[in-house]
Order: C-alpha cells, then sequence, then structure tokens
C-alpha cells in the first residue's frame, strides 16, 4: 500500500485574514515555542495563545501541525551557515558545514527530532542543498554519488550529535561523574582486563571536550574516505 506524499510546500501559501496575522508570524511563534519548551510541548493552541489568536484561526495558514513543523524544519535549514564562495575548497564547505550544523542541532535540539522524518524541501533547505551540491561537484563527485557523499556527511553528524542532545536531555548541565563511570566499569568489565584499562586510560574528565574531540576525529575520517574514493575514480 502507497502513502500518499504530502507537503506543505505542494500548495501556495494563503493570503492573510483581515486579522492581519501572517504565516511567518506563526513559524516564528513556533520556533520560539519549540526552543523553550521541545518538540513534545508544540500545539497549536499554545501557539494561538502566544499570538493571541484562536487555534482555529492558524488552520487557515497549516492544515494541521505536521505542516508547521515542516515550516519550522526549513527555518532551522536557514541557520545553518555554509561558506556561499563557490572558489572555497570543497573540504573547507563540508567541514564549515558539519561544524555549524552541529552548532546549529544543539541550539535548538528539537531539530533532531525532525530530521529525515519530514521532507526538507523548503527554500531554505533547498539553498543548503544547492550549495552543498555544488561542493561535491567542484570535489568530482558525479550523478547520484554526489548525494550518497551528502548523506553520510549529514548522518555522521546527525549520528554524533543525537546522543549529545538526548544525555542533554535526560541529565542537563550535570557533570559526568568520570570516577562512578570507572567503578562500575571495573565491576562489569572484570573479565576484560584490557578493556578496562583502556577504559581507565581514555575515559576523558571533560565530556564536551571529548565529544568536541570525537567530532573533529570522525568529521576527518568522512571527508578522508570521501576524498579516497575520489582517487579510485577514473577520470577524476
Amino acid at each position: 500500500m502507497t502513502k500518499q506524499f504530502s507537503s506543505v510546500w505542494l500548495r501556495e501559501p494563503r493570503q492573510p485574514k483581515a486579522s492581519g496575522l501572517h504565516r511567518d508570524q506563526i513559524v516564528e511563534a513556533a520556533v520560539a515555542l519549540l526552543d523553550a519548551e521541545g518538540l513534545e510541548a508544540l500545539s497549536m493552541r499554545k501557539i494561538g495563545a502566544k499570538l493571541g489568536a484562536g487555534a482555529t484561526s492558524l488552520y487557515w495558514y497549516v492544515a494541521n501541525k505536521e505542516e508547521l513543523l515542516e515550516l519550522a524544519l526549513d527555518e532551522f535549514w536557514g541557520m545553518v551557515e555554509t561558506p556561499e564562495s563557490d572558489d572555497a575548497p570543497w573540504r573547507e564547505v563540508l567541514t564549515t558545514f558539519a561544524y555549524n550544523f552541529r552548532a546549529t542541532m544543539r541550539a535548538h535540539p528539537w531539530s533532531a527530532g525532525l530530521v529525515g522524518r519530514l521532507p526538507s524541501m523548503g527554500p531554505k533547505a533547498l539553498r543548503v542543498t544547492d550549495r552543498l551540491r555544488r561542493a561535491y561537484y567542484s570535489a568530482g563527485f558525479r550523478g547520484i554519488d554526489i548525494y550518497m557523499a551528502s548523506g553520510t556527511v549529514l548522518c555522521f553528524v546527525l549520528g554524533q550529535v543525537t546522543p549529545e542532545i538526548a544525555w542533554t536531555k535526560a541529565y542537563g548541565d550535570a557533570e559526568f561523574d568520570t570516577e562512578g563511570a570507572l567503578e562500575m566499569m571495573d565491576r562489569v568489565a572484570e573479565d576484560y582486563p584490557e578493556i578496562r584499562a583502556d577504559y581507565r586510560a581514555t575515559t576523558p574528565t571533560d565530556a564536551a571536550t571529548a565529544r568536541a574531540m570525537a567530532f573533529d576525529f570522525g568529521l576527518l575520517c568522512v571527508l578522508d574516505g570521501l576524498e579516497a574514493r575520489l582517487r579510485g575514480v577514473p577520470g577524476s
């Protein structure tokens, strides 16, 4: 059974009614609420109250909450900066994108629940996609490989940042209990002395620094891998 594809981007925005409310105002209020209370707290009723309007009046502009989330997701993509100049080397473009994508996700953690679940087909998302496409093309990727390479970098960032967001949601700004973690490892990994030794030697005292180091290492490996693949393609 085929699920019918629907999106807010498949129809023209409706003109404002006499109340003067605009769709942009609704999206701005939604992003502010998402930042303050998270994805689970978003409701049309809360958005209406924030704007001094009834929830039913919002449905003139967006058919449902999913459409509103699509619009908010596009606003998110508009916050992810990438170098605009085509003279910038491809690795510089992708590195800048990856770091800014990570920072923007951390600043707006609700985005982790939307990227990949909703279509990113708005004007701001497409602008980012086009800029990344040009970077991959300049590197030497062609055809579907452009989007395969882009998806690889995208998934790396998502895979790194989503656990960070989950940890922050669960524990807030609490410091990582290094000693407690080491004691637990000594108990549960008694039969694996090498792992215990590695854990004691490598467990960081500062979790934020450890995450940044892991991101640096992983991103370099991904970009090195893409570059190695290019070198192995005839004519690249």
